[in-house]
């Protein structure tokens, strides 16, 4: 809950329910550790959440020289693991330990991603875009933070800049190449600047595959 979205999704299911909880799960990245996991504090407490700590940061390293062991030893065409794929070990690791506590607790994951970065394609196939339910699905970045402000969020959350926090100095802005409020001027308005247009539709055309049900052979009808 230390970002926008997570803060959003988090105080909605507390006020739908009693039983949420909220997993801090950090992986490598200097800034889970600190700010992060400070901002899901206060507005946990904030809010009445219950929370938990789960440390993912050995179980990536692990994983990242597994990898790298076996294409070492592969008889494959040799090839570098590329740093997006070891970024987008986090998220996918973490919704690993999400749906592992939901179903020894017999419950539901919230997923914590908006309309914005639905439409970019801004999220990690089988990463955070799983989920079993999506309170904010419909929000753009803009409502989200509205959204925040009538709630009386933590202004630490509201004010920092949206990131990942998949590698150090990473935003959301810096590494799409265009603003959330240029996206949500496309989305409610359907203009923009050039500039932003191209890199919007750019973004949306590519990642088509990620909003999609995975491909399958065509049999019969039940």
């Amino acid at each position: 809950m230390a970002g926008k979205d997570s803060a959003l999704a988090g105080i909605l299911c507390a006020r739908a329910c009693e039983d949420v909880l909220a997993v801090m799960m950090p992986c490598g990245s200097k800034q889970n550790y600190g700010r992060d996991m400070e901002d899901a504090r206060v507005l946990a407490a904030q809010y009445g959440i219950k929370t938990m700590t789960v440390d993912l940061t050995k179980i990536r390293d692990d994983l990242v020289e597994a990898l790298k062991a076996g294409i070492a030893a592969s008889q494959a065409p040799k090839t570098e693991l590329a740093p997006m794929a070891i970024a987008n070990m986090a998220p996918r690791l973490r919704m690993n330990a999400l749906y592992s506590i939901a179903q020894s607790r017999g419950a539901l994951v919230a997923g914590t991603g908006n309309r914005s970065e639905g439409y970019m394609g801004y999220f990690t196939k089988w990463g955070d875009g799983a989920f079993d339910f999506n309170p904010i699905a419909d929000l753009t970045v803009g409502e989200i933070y509205e959204f925040l402000g009538w709630l009386g969020a933590p202004s630490s959350i509201i004010e920092k800049a949206p990131s990942a926090g998949l590698f150090e100095g990473q935003t959301d802005e810096k590494e799409m190449g265009v603003t959330y409020a240029a996206i949500d001027e496309f989305l409610l308005e359907g203009t923009g600047r050039p500039e932003d247009l191209a890199v919007i539709r750019r973004y949306h055309e590519r990642s088509r595959h990620k909003r999609q049900p995975a491909a399958s052979y065509p049999g019969k009808e039940e």
